[in-house]
């Protein structure tokens, strides 16, 4: 159990507006706010014009839509009357997945469903916990906060930062931190876009690899040549792609490009032990890995390895003929996409640099033979990973706030996925911590996406714990 217990008027006041809670959340998932396509824009713009209606009603004195050069933004910010108070940015997004296949879907992804399951309750619908249903219940969290406490404004001073973009990269986020930091200057970012380990296994995480792509283009001859008259007699773009991606592991599993882990934190010895102690079951990841066996860098766990170390992932490969039947040619070219996912402190650009090294030690290996060019593309900067340290009030404060909420014990894990949280703690130049309920169960990015209802009235609460248990925080302070 958790040292701290729950409040039972946090709780009555939550339980008490779930059904208000259910309601505007359903209307608010209704609205197709896909940001991949660009035939729904105006309904990303509609989605966000709802939340800044709604903002401003639940009390929020300044509200804005920010527009950008791609989907908006919704910005809002209610100071404390504690002048000495930390100030918090909230983080979220309000646009969603696709929705393909359609067919897969058991009711309309925007007609949200609430049904019953051996649980309680779940709202079925796109967005119910990706991110809809996570950036709604702060606004339950902070009314229970306000009406729990007597107070007129929240204990920190509160901004919310939800964008409009995180589905389709965030390509313009980045930018709008630049410039709007003024306003959005504060001590700490918590994000609330994340899940817990399990139903019966409360965590919070603590960080979030960064990634970097690109492609790998493989020429050769002009053309595509006979196989009897030139085969054996020219080097094979494809053959030399293949020898090339054979290349980037050795035989540990580990990336062979140049410096590729000199900047990787290292798991300390207390958070192995952590991760160590969740309930983790290899059989059932592997069943739902659809795999029958595990694999990558020797001396480090499953769970090691998808947290906490880089990796190299061939995410497609093709060249030369592919269709029914036989061609027998030597391919003029081939290709390969490629994705790093990257540990904590490791910089994208490092990545990149570090490639075009590899590529130069495999010309002069052998490996990349004469007559054949190797073209590196990365038409993106990546994204950065994160990390914040376990001892770290702001983390120590939400760990306090989960466990009260869910009257648990509450573990630690990291996430394997990547997201624009790097950028907000570089550009904003502060900790991120992160608030999440979903669970592994979600069929988040899938057909029936779902949130389970208990979970984020228990999120709500935590929000409402949360802004009391900061407000006594005072953080280092540079100059302003």
């Amino acid at each position: 159990m958790s040292d701290e217990t729950s409040d039972p008027a946090v709780r009555d006041f939550v339980r008490a507006a779930r059904e208000r809670f259910l309601t505007d959340l359903s209307d608010w998932l209704r609205i197709a706010s896909i940001s991949a396509d660009p035939q729904q824009a105006g309904e990303v713009e509609r989605s966000a014009q709802w939340l800044a209606e709604k903002l401003h009603l639940a009390g929020f004195p300044t509200v804005e839509v920010w527009p950008t050069d791609g989907r908006p933004a919704v910005y809002a910010h209610w100071p404390s009357e504690d002048p000495e108070a930390p100030t918090v940015l909230v983080y979220g997004h309000h646009d969603v997945q696709p929705v393909d296949p359609l067919e897969l879907w058991e009711s309309a992804p925007f007609e949200p469903l609430l049904r019953d399951t051996p649980y309680g309750q779940e709202l079925v619908g796109r967005g119910a916990i990706d991110d809809k249903g996570q950036v709604w219940f702060h606004t339950l969290g902070l009314a229970a906060h306000l009406a729990t406490t007597g107070r007129s404004t929240p204990a920190v001073h509160l901004k919310l930062l939800v964008e409009g973009e995180e589905e389709s990269g965030s390509p313009h986020f980045a930018q709008l931190l630049r410039d709007r930091a003024d306003e959005l200057r504060c001590d700490v970012v918590v994000v609330s876009d994340t899940g817990v380990y399990g139903r019966d296994t409360i965590s919070v995480c603590t960080g979030m690899r960064g990634l970097i792509e690109c492609q790998l283009d493989i020429t050769g001859p002009a053309g595509d040549l006979h196989s009897g008259s030139f085969g054996g007699a020219v080097p094979n773009p494809a053959t030399v792609l293949a020898r090339l991606v054979a290349a980037l592991h050795d035989a540990d599993g580990r990336v062979t490009l140049p410096g590729f882990y000199d900047k990787v934190v290292p798991l300390g010895d207390r958070e192995r032990e952590l991760l160590a102690a969740l309930p983790f079951d290899e059989r059932r990841w592997l069943a739902d890995a659809q795999s029958t066996a595990t694999y990558g860098e020797a001396g480090f766990t499953t769970l090691e390895r998808i947290w906490a170390r880089p990796t190299a992932e061939v995410n497609g490969i093709w060249g030369g003929y592919t269709g029914p039947g036989g061609k027998t040619i030597v391919p003029a070219h081939a290709h390969a996409k490629l994705s790093f996912r990257l540990a904590a402190a490791m910089d994208p650009a490092d990545v990149a640099g570090q490639f075009e090294q590899w590529l130069a030690d495999r010309r002069a290996d052998g490996t990349l033979p004469a007559g054949i060019e190797a073209v590196a593309t990365f038409e993106k900067q990546g994204v950065r990973p994160c990390l914040t340290p376990l001892d770290h009030p702001a983390l120590q404060a939400v760990t306090r706030a989960m466990g009260r909420a869910f009257e648990t014990e509450v573990r630690y894990t990291r996430e394997g996925g990547s997201g624009p949280e790097a950028d907000l703690a570089e550009i904003l130049a502060v900790p991120v911590v992160f608030l999440g309920v979903g669970l592994p169960d979600d069929r988040i990015h899938a057909p029936n996406e779902k949130a389970d209802v208990e979970f984020l009235l228990r999120g709500a609460e935590a929000v409402a714990y949360l802004w009391s248990d900061l407000a006594s925080w005072r953080p280092p302070r540079a100059p302003r």
